[in-house]
């Protein structure tokens, strides 16, 4: 059984006072469409990104900077909501019992087990949308402004994205939909207008939709205040010991008969450190932006590398906190070295120096670092979001 996501991302920005599409805007130092696309990617097969054409490339960009690694297709989108949809499912060729989940890339605070539920219900019946129970009471009123009715509290409940659904229900619906000429504000709707039911599942309360400038303050407060704004990565790098190459490690180069062999100065614990850094943000690895089938990269100090490494993270809204390594080595001793490498670490990527350790160890001589064929290192670190902008 596979999962699609339609994420809708054809929105302007009008309501917001912006000239782009809102969900190129930042949030908190990450863009709109980004939050959306990195939330479904632990849950999706594949994604389909509808947005107008003009759109594509500053999307592509996005993607592209931010390291997303995932198999995303794009649609146009429709003179109206319902018709980008059509367009989304048009796109993808899915089995009768596969799921779809629709969402409104505005929604860009979906959680995890939000979606996870959604599938869970889409799988065991077909539907499944997510609602929060109205609070308030809600009047039904004639062309004149005066009530007609009041709709018992308990039966309303505030719908939100993503929408799941099993293929072989929405895809035809929708059809049908689009040949009957008949429009709903949302996909449940369309269902339900052919009399198929809908399962509502809790919603959540953060999984708000930026519409005005208004739900851009409430999206700041509750990253500020959720743990998503602290990120753990964890990083592992190995590379051989080989005859006339330097052994660096943490941008520091210790006297040894033996160096590491790499396309750059092959430090090892540094590369660690790196993607653990870049893991911990969800931007890929170290192989993404310093390819070791680029020259410019040939030799290159990873002390360098690792101040571009900070400055990605910056330029996505993370800044590090603090970082552990641990370097495995049988030989040679690396503790008189270790203060001269925290002072790199930190130096490099601007941060005090007592907020990095660097340990070593051996394997007591198991294992190829214990048989002195290479060095391998591990890395812990933690990141947080920058103020929100």
């Amino acid at each position: 059984m596979n999962k699609f996501v339609i994420m809708l991302a054809g929105g302007r920005g009008e309501r917001m006072g912006l000239s782009i599409n809102k969900i190129l805007m930042p949030v908190c130092g990450k863009s709109v469409i980004i939050r959306s696309l990195s939330a479904f990617i632990p849950y999706a097969d594949k994604t389909v990104i509808v947005s107008r054409p003009e759109d594509r490339p500053a999307i592509i960009s996005e993607i592209e900077r931010n390291g997303l690694s995932f198999p995303f297709i794009f649609a146009d989108g429709g003179p109206s909501r319902q018709k980008s949809v059509l367009n989304g499912l048009q796109s993808i060729n899915p089995d009768p019992d596969d799921i779809i989940l629709i969402h409104d890339a505005a929604r860009c605070l979906v959680s995890g087990d939000l979606i996870e539920r959604i599938i869970k219900s889409a799988k065991e019946y077909g539907t499944g949308i997510p609602g929060i129970p109205a609070v308030s009471t809600f009047k039904v009123v004639d062309s004149s402004s005066f009530v007609t009715s009041t709709p018992k509290r308990s039966t309303l409940y505030e719908i939100q994205t993503p929408q799941g659904f099993s293929s072989h229900i929405i895809i035809p619906a929708s059809l049908q939909a689009s040949e009957d000429g008949i429009e709903c504000t949302d996909d449940a709707g369309i269902l339900e207008y052919y009399n198929i039911p809908v399962r509502v599942i809790l919603g959540d309360t953060s999984n708000i939709k930026l519409t005005e400038p208004g739900d851009l303050i409430r999206a700041q407060s509750v990253l500020k205040g959720d743990a998503t704004a602290l990120r753990i990565g964890m990083g592992y790098d190995v590379h051989r010991l080989v005859p006339e190459r330097k052994l660096i490690l943490c941008g520091v180069e210790i006297p040894f008969e033996l160096g590491l062999l790499g396309h750059s100065d092959a430090d090892v614990a540094l590369h660690a450190l790196m993607d653990a850094m870049l893991g911990a943000c969800a931007l890929g690895d170290i192989g993404s932006y310093f390819p070791d089938t680029d020259e410019q990269f040939r030799g290159i100090s990873s002390v360098i590398l690792l101040q571009k490494t900070a400055q990605i993270l910056n330029d996505n809204g993370y800044n590090l906190f603090n970082a552990d390594i641990t370097i495995t080595a049988q030989r040679p001793k690396l503790l008189s070295f270790i203060p001269h490498m925290k002072e790199n670490i930190a130096n490099a990527v601007g941060i005090p120096v007592d907020r990095i350790s660097v340990k070593a160890t051996t394997t007591e001589k198991l294992g190829f670092e214990g048989r002195m064929e290479g060095i391998s290192s591990y890395a812990v670190c933690t990141v947080v979001e920058k103020n929100c902008i």
